[in-house]
């Protein structure tokens, strides 16, 4: 697993590890967000954060099967010695710079994690026999994409970000991969992922922050945003049943009429997402409710690179692999709030 100091990566190690599963979790911790929350989640996973040393192999004190090494994924003289070492049967790559917004400002940090060490990844698989490889793609491909919900069904290639290109990139690569050499691929379309251990640079934790620091907390497009929130517990049982389900291909796949969504070669696109898009507003609502305060608001237009809405057909990943996200939004801001109130300790 790669990425398994970040918020999804760090809930999946965890899940993976507590079911039994011999998981390598790889990440090179950098500095992107506040590395407390990233040291703070190995330390919760038992991995000592105070003897994390590059390329050095940590054991997990709560899960023997549970090791964790300080890797970046550019390095890519370290990540196929890892492949060679390990053999491993499934990859799940978590690992990426991410947030749309500063792709506009730093769109080489994208090249080097998204794209560069993607194929690093690709070709570690290519030449280690991994029977699975799953990854972390973005509901920010959909781009200027209008027609609600999203289906993986539908054309992606109007990307509004560098974040978004570099994610339709890795979808491209991998189906490249699966159709020259075989490999199973998987492309998990995630949408607006939150919950406890959140990304500290994601709507729920600085408007928490802000409000309970008493500031105003910064409401783009005037408030007048919807998107598909998905709590990080739905997020993780998707990608649990990816990674025990490799892709195959489609039978009635035709190059006449070629589906995005999947292909003559064993390569799958999967949205995760709510499937209920909730107005930003009631999401600040939800957050008020929880914390029992009104937050002050700063109105403000769009930012570039924003979409106005997402909402997420799932009717593949329930036909494919029986599940469904339920989790509801004050449900997942409750949890997310308790977590922050006692890692911080407010």
């Amino acid at each position: 697993m790669t990425g398994t100091a970040g918020f999804i990566g760090f809930h999946l190690a965890e899940r993976l590890a507590s079911r039994g599963d011999e998981v390598v979790g790889i990440d090179n911790i950098n500095d992107y967000y506040d590395q407390r929350v990233k040291y703070g989640r190995l330390d919760f996973s038992g991995i000592d954060s105070s003897s994390v040393g590059y390329g050095r192999t940590m054991q997990s004190s709560r899960y023997p099967g549970y090791r964790f090494i300080k890797l970046d994924l550019e390095d890519k003289e370290g990540i196929d010695t890892l492949f060679r070492t390990e053999q491993f049967d499934a990859v799940c790559n978590l690992a990426a710079q991410a947030g749309v917004r500063y792709s506009l400002t730093n769109p080489n940090a994208y090249v080097g994690s998204n794209i560069v060490g993607f194929v690093n990844l690709l070709e570690a698989c290519r030449h280690n026999k991994v029977g699975n490889l799953c990854y972390a793609s973005s509901s920010s491909v959909y781009g200027l994409n209008e027609l609600q919900p999203f289906s993986v069904h539908h054309n992606v290639d109007h990307p509004v970000s560098l974040y978004a290109a570099s994610k339709k990139s890795n979808e491209l690569m991998a189906h490249t991969y699966s159709h020259l050499f075989g490999i199973p691929t998987t492309g998990l379309r995630f949408f607006t992922v939150y919950g406890p251990w959140g990304r500290p640079d994601m709507a729920l934790f600085l408007f928490t922050k802000a409000a309970l620091e008493g500031r105003p907390i910064d409401v783009f497009n005037y408030g007048d945003m919807h998107r598909d929130f998905t709590y990080i517990d739905d997020i993780v049982e998707g990608v649990v049943r990816v990674i025990d389900n490799p892709a195959r291909p489609n039978p009635d796949w035709s190059a006449s009429a070629p589906d995005p969504g999947s292909s003559s070669a064993p390569y799958r696109v999967y949205n995760i997402g709510n499937n209920q898009p909730v107005r930003l507003m009631d999401f600040i609502a939800a957050i008020e409710k929880s914390l029992g305060t009104t937050i002050e608001k700063n109105m403000l237009p769009i930012q570039p690179g924003d979409v106005p809405s997402t909402y997420a057909d799932v009717s593949d990943l329930v036909r494919d692999l029986g599940y469904k996200p339920c989790t509801s939004v004050q449900d997942g801001v409750d949890r997310f709030i308790k977590w922050y109130r006692e890692f911080f300790n407010i």
